[in-house]
């Protein structure tokens, strides 16, 4: 298969002298090196750039943890770097490749202290919560931004798919319902937190984590990331399942739960809806249900 001509010349930056072969998404160079390689489409740029900067971020916070992000941007048709305002710019993006297999017991420990060490500990520069570019949840774009507090930001989030939802035309009363969530049950329980905004993954479940074949490394990659409370990041893990059963008390033995702990199982409740609410807007079905349980029962604990 050719490689598209931008993925050559970014590739020959980083080894000169080196020959490529495969195609995308995995190349390998005559040096042994192998790379994942991918061009969207003109309509995806946002996603590539927000999965590109995520990837930055967490990288930055815990090295080693995502994949290594060596070239990302717009090209023209010709090949060439490309900016924003040419319509028909494609985005891409050339990464590390990791031969990747399932989440063990030790790699899920291992990825449970790094999170709780190293990127959740990892704060915004700005002291905001949000993100500096749009991030996508799936096909989602999330309602980023930057706001000053975790109640508004999060809000925020849950406003942008209840929005999606009403456009639909078919989920009212489950849009109503999280509205009244949104009026109540986030100011009661996000707004007495005193928390700092830390780098999120944004989408960490089981088909979003490997292990490294090679290192035994717990690696994480594909992700929405915004800056925002640590737990949040730990939702659609209970949700899909996946990780091991040590991997949440690994976790809270190195980073304990947010003051006020009685209130820990509600706020995950309340993260959890957001995955919910996505996969409503994403495929419907029974995950409506799944939300609206979760509402409910938030409603009735929250005065």
């Amino acid at each position: 298969m050719i490689l598209p001509s931008i993925i050559l010349k970014c590739l020959q930056k980083i080894e000169p002298d080196a020959s490529f072969t495969g195609g995308m998404p995995r190349v390998e160079s005559s040096s042994g090196k192998r790379y994942f390689a991918k061009v969207g489409s003109a309509s995806e740029k946002d996603q590539y750039i927000g999965e590109a900067e995520s990837l930055n971020a967490m990288n930055k916070a815990a090295p080693g943890l995502t994949p290594i992000v060596f070239a990302y941007g717009l090209a023209d048709s010709g090949g060439n770097e490309a900016t924003s305002s040419q319509s028909c710019a494609k985005p891409y993006l050339l990464s590390e490749y990791k031969d990747l297999g399932s989440l063990t017991d030790k790699s899920g420990q291992t990825l449970a202290k790094r999170l709780a060490t190293e990127m959740h500990q990892s704060m915004s520069e700005n002291g905001k919560f949000g993100f500096g570019v749009l991030t996508f949840c799936g096909a989602t774009r999330q309602e980023n931004g930057w706001s000053d507090t975790w109640e508004e930001c999060y809000d925020k989030l849950i406003g942008g798919l209840l929005d999606g939802l009403k456009r639909k035309g078919r989920f009212t009363e489950l849009c109503t319902r999280g509205e009244e969530v949104r009026k109540r049950v986030i100011p009661h329980l996000l707004r007495p937190l005193k928390i700092e905004p830390v780098i999120l993954h944004g989408d960490l479940w089981s088909g979003n984590v490997g292990t490294d074949r090679e290192t035994g490394e717990p690696i994480i990659f594909d992700p929405s990331s915004y800056y925002g409370h640590n737990e949040a990041d730990l939702a659609i893990a209970r949700i899909f399942g996946g990780f091991p059963s040590s991997f949440y008390k690994t976790y809270h033995e190195h980073l304990p739960k947010t003051e006020p702990a009685d209130q820990y199982e509600l706020r995950a409740d309340l993260y959890e809806m957001y995955h919910y609410l996505n996969h409503t807007l994403l495929f419907g079905g029974s995950y409506a249900g799944s939300a609206m349980r979760k509402m409910d029962r938030l409603l009735r604990e929250c005065p």
